[in-house]
């Protein structure tokens, strides 16, 4: 098993079977009683397994649909209806068991019921490992634009088990390769150049591209500046997904699009090389996350607008010079098209 330390908590990650994690949640929670939120499609799949890997605990459920949409006020209300309807108080555990929306639905309701629940991510997507369960970020989805409601948040333990990607399909493996891509680019040329020719990761990936999420938050962890890197391809990222309402493309999807007009922004600016340009472009052609022709700039300015970065008429917008270095731009209306 490998640790890795963040201030508040631990990423635990483990490629073996899952016996020792309830060991490990009895590290940092003494009660008997877990209330574990998942999603429908996870559930189906894993009712068994949850059953069996917490058997020394008394397990509630409580699930909702599948899919971004159900990061809403709807969804968000009903999940806290159904634990104070099965009981749950101020000391018990909150455990998110699913993908990103799991997480970040979950983790939101942790910091908010009862001012604060304490809770623990067990992501089963890669986009989850590698991205939305490490941070401290949780949230939920406006009609306006995505994540404009949420906190920071850290769970208790982050468990990550290359395991559970065995149940993926390929176009939601393929989602998180896309945040892997992005790591690589702003901070681990090494992990860029290996996704350039594998489109299979290994537990030493997937904590290579946590490795760069967490040396950035730690420099920066309330979102003022160095954590901005993380945005790469995501302010057109989230703008292409609310403008389809977050039905047609997948956060991977959308990012590598979000990418590709990044880093021809830099290309425009001079800060960016035409090749590097073309490389990651073919590159995301071939891991089926993005197709041509490419989206314009021009039709995601009003979603954009509306991303938490853009403060007056400038917007503070990330681009990558080269391999494995970001940049924090200040950017016009007129610059982005």
């Amino acid at each position: 098993m490998i640790y890795i330390k963040m201030p508040d908590y631990e990423i635990l990650l483990d490629d073996h079977g899952t016996g020792d994690l309830e060991s490990e949640i009895k590290k940092v929670y003494t009660y008997d009683k877990l209330f574990v939120i998942t999603d429908e499609t996870v559930f189906s799949i894993y009712k068994d397994h949850l059953r069996e890997t917490f058997k020394s605990f008394k397990i509630e459920y409580v699930t909702f649909p599948s899919g971004e949409e159900s990061k809403s006020f709807d969804v968000y209300h009903d999940v806290i209806h159904q634990l104070i309807k099965k009981g749950i108080k101020r000391n018990h555990m909150i455990v998110a068991f699913g993908g990103g929306v799991v997480g970040d639905l979950a983790g939101f309701v942790a910091a908010t019921l009862y001012r604060g629940i304490p809770f623990i991510q067990i992501p089963t997507t890669l986009l989850a490992m590698v991205d939305s369960s490490i941070g401290g970020k949780v949230g939920i989805d406006l009609i306006e634009g995505k994540n404009l409601i949420g906190s920071f948040y850290n769970p208790k333990l982050v468990y990550i088990n290359p395991k559970y990607l065995d149940t993926l399909p390929k176009r939601e493996y393929n989602n998180g390769l896309a945040e892997m891509i992005k790591a690589g680019l702003i901070g681990d040329k090494h992990l860029y150049h290996y996704l350039l020719h594998n489109d299979f990761v290994t537990i030493k990936e997937i904590q290579m591209a946590i490795q760069v999420k967490r040396d950035v938050v730690l420099i920066d962890p309330y979102d003022k500046k160095e954590r901005m890197f993380l945005n790469f391809g995501h302010t057109f990222g989230h703008a292409i997904e609310a403008k389809h309402n977050y039905l047609v493309y997948k956060h991977g999807e959308a990012v590598s699009y979000g990418m590709i007009i990044a880093l021809a922004i830099g290309v425009k600016l001079g800060e960016t090389d035409q090749a590097l340009y073309e490389e990651v472009k073919d590159l995301l052609i071939q891991r089926d996350l993005v197709k041509e022709p490419f989206m314009r700039a021009h039709d995601y300015l009003e979603q954009v607008k509306k991303d938490k970065k853009y403060i007056g008429d400038m917007l503070q917008f990330v681009i990558v010079p080269k391999v494995g270095v970001a940049k924090i731009i200040h950017i016009t209306e007129s610059e982005l098209v």
